[in-house]
């Protein structure tokens, strides 16, 4: 490490003198890596930003984010936001404060990982930097818009604090929920048995706290939607259940609606789940 710097500049000179244009780039305080001058991190974000903006697809923001002297490359790129996570090596933080210090755009975290990416989109506005599991209560949350995805995360997350009875049992809250389920919509158990929508939510009413002080988490992945009219969306993803060291997973397609009496929302108008991998085929829990 203390002669890398010695050893890049020994090297790039004996590599220009044989006519090869080249980058070097120092990382991880112990790798080396010798790439063709137009190649690295930074050219290709360049080059997509570009093919984006052809196509007429550019991104309203880019956040770069890097722990290490590879990583460089990408804060050069014009009008990028940037974010060097507090556990970013020697070299990238060197660089910074030689080539960046001075531009408000590109920030040094004060946490680690994943967490520095996330405390960057807070800084810079760039959208919702808490997690939907630190929220405890969704009513006094304020949207500048309303998303899908953000409605199924919500509900899910409701749904699995209700069964671990960590939300108050109301009567409001029961109709609340009936007020965003469509009177004549349709769930489609894994099992192909279909029940109405409201029923379920009766149902669902009678397992409050069936899962207190037991192991039992819900989570949602690979959430995806599609526009399919001015006030309709089709959302699928994987929904998860861990119930003690029993866990169930179904693809789940579910149609929203904005048009109806929910106000900056979305009305549930159908459900439908399919077991992934066969699992849980004898079970018939809702939602």
């Amino acid at each position: 490490k203390a002669k890398a710097l010695k050893i890049i500049k020994a090297l790039s000179e004996s590599l220009g003198k044989r006519g090869l244009e080249v980058k070097i780039i120092y990382s991880n305080g112990m790798a080396l890596d010798v790439l063709p001058q137009c190649a690295g991190k930074g050219e290709a974000l360049a080059y997509l930003l570009k093919k984006f903006e052809v196509d007429g697809r550019l991104p309203v923001n880019t956040l770069v984010c890097g722990d290490s002297g590879n990583d460089a490359e990408l804060f050069s790129v014009s009008k990028v936001y940037g974010v060097m996570v507090s556990n970013a090596q020697e070299e990238l933080l060197q660089w910074h404060a030689e080539n960046a210090k001075s531009n408000p755009n590109i920030i040094h975290a004060s946490e680690r990982c994943a967490a520095g990416i996330v405390q960057a989109i807070g800084n810079f506005g760039l959208g919702p930097s808490i997690s939907p599991r630190d929220i405890r209560d969704f009513s006094e949350q304020i949207m500048d818009t309303f998303s899908p995805c953000y409605e199924i995360v919500k509900f899910y997350l409701f749904y699995e604090r209700w069964r671990r009875a960590e939300v108050e049992k109301s009567e409001q809250c029961m109709q609340r929920l009936r007020s965003v389920f469509y009177p004549l919509g349709i769930f489609v158990h894994p099992s192909g048995v279909e029940q109405p929508l409201h029923q379920c939510i009766d149902e669902m009413k009678m397992s409050y706290g069936d899962k207190q002080g037991k192991q039992f988490c819900v989570w949602v992945d690979r959430v995806s939607t599609a526009q399919i009219c001015s006030d309709a969306w089709l959302v699928k993803f994987e929904k998860c259940e861990l119930s003690g060291e029993e866990q169930r997973c179904c693809l789940t397609t579910v149609l929203l609606s904005s048009k109806g009496e929910v106000q900056d929302g979305f009305m549930w108008m159908h459900i439908h789940q399919t077991w992934l991998d066969g699992s849980g085929a004898n079970n018939q829990t809702n939602f």
